[in-house]
């Protein structure tokens, strides 16, 4: 190499190069996965069903249902 062609120039160094290839890869990781978060859909509540007046409140309603599901073997 011609030592006039490196005047005014640092030595490239292995640290730096390491440091700015890691932060390249997490920029490039960050904006392959931005565009593909969407927020998630709000569930729509369901009226409520007035309460018995005598009692009897058992109503198989979703919440119900999906403990059932948790349940299973």
């Amino acid at each position: 190499m011609d030592s006039k062609s490196m005047e005014g120039k640092p030595a490239p160094s292995r640290r730096g190069f390491m440091i700015g290839a890691g932060t390249a890869g997490a920029a490039a990781a960050a904006v392959a996965t931005l565009p593909t978060l969407q927020p998630a859909p709000v569930p729509v509540a369901q009226p409520l069903q007035p309460v018995p007046e005598k009692g009897g409140g058992y109503q198989l309603s979703e919440h119900v249902k999906r403990y059932y599901k948790t349940t299973r073997i």
